[in-house]
């Protein structure tokens, strides 16, 4: 089994399909196939059964999948610990992150790490919380920055960077941003992302915190960027990080509100699985990572921004 194999078979059980797989692996579509069919070949085994949603993988190609990633992890250390030997700290590392993490906090991490580390090259990819957790539980991605909702999967270590402090957020001068908290917390229509998210985590626990229950939302969305521009629009409240909301905040198209738990915030947290021994360039991202966004340096986080505390 040749390691482009891998990725190629990887890429395929990721994607659920040949054409993507292929882009993705810089392949032609022919060339993926040929591979698959070889690779079943030498493993006598089918690896993949064909859905309505695409290519599943049988249970024997669940089991080549765990080893696979396993076995291109090891090929990846191997050259970073040469690399490192040699003097060179050289790799690449895939991260991960919650959209509006990606936007307001790694842009320009990314740019200070590439001056850092100009030999490690960076991929980023925008996931949702749970799409997240499972990639870089699975050694689809290296690592991770999301939102801390509770235990963890065993199989990742993490390491606690930012306290992001929640806003109540109106637009100016609407009924909702008129009248005291319990008034406005029981009569104003509340936007959310669904259940089963982390910033509905977020919003359901800053409520119970407060000692207050937690509204229905009156719209559900898939994302805070949409709940940022709704509440803009005017089409009710929410609850959100607030540098979430923090440039409609600076030029005034959102009201910030009283919210009765000072202190209410969400924990950003750095996520990838535990290998030994750790990579080295995925060893020098979580070092820059926790000193560029773990602290506050003057030149740095805005000022609300704080450690978080364990």
């Amino acid at each position: 089994m040749q390691p482009r194999v891998l990725k190629t078979f990887l890429a395929v059980a990721r994607h659920g399909n040949v054409t993507r797989a292929a882009e993705d692996v810089h392949l032609a579509q022919s060339s993926v196939s040929d591979q698959l069919q070889a690779l079943e070949a030498e493993l006598d085994a089918q690896l993949f059964t064909r859905t309505r949603q695409g290519l599943r993988l049988t249970a024997a190609g669940e089991a080549l999948a765990a080893h696979a990633r396993e076995i291109l992890a090891r090929i990846d250390e191997a050259k970073s610990a040469v690399a490192v030997a040699a003097g060179r700290a050289t790799g690449a590392v895939t991260l991960g992150a919650l959209e509006t993490i990606a936007a307001t906090r790694l842009a320009s991490w990314m740019a200070a790490f590439r001056q850092a580390y100009p030999s490690i090259g960076l991929k980023l990819e925008v996931m949702g919380s749970g799409e997240l957790l499972r990639a870089v539980g699975d050694g689809a991605i290296d690592a991770a920055f999301c939102f801390e909702r509770g235990a963890l999967d065993p199989r990742l270590a993490s390491r606690q960077l930012l306290r992001e402090p929640l806003a109540l957020i109106a637009a100016p001068g609407s009924l909702h941003a008129q009248g005291d908290f319990a008034a406005t917390t029981t009569a104003a229509p509340f936007i959310a992302t669904g259940k089963g998210c982390v910033y509905r985590h977020l919003f359901d626990a800053a409520f119970a915190r407060a000692g207050v229950a937690a509204p229905t939302p009156a719209v559900e969305v898939d994302s805070i960027r949409t709940i940022v521009r709704l509440v803009a629009a005017g089409t009710g409240m929410g609850l959100v990080p607030r540098m979430a909301a923090a440039a409609e905040l600076a030029r005034g198209e959102l009201q910030e509100m009283a919210w009765l738990d000072h202190d209410a915030a969400a924990c950003l947290l750095m996520l990838w699985r535990r290998q030994h021994p750790l990579r080295p360039a995925l060893g020098h991202v979580i070092e820059h990572a926790s000193a560029r966004l773990g602290l506050t340096p003057a030149d740095g986080l805005p000022p609300h921004a704080a450690p978080c505390r364990s």
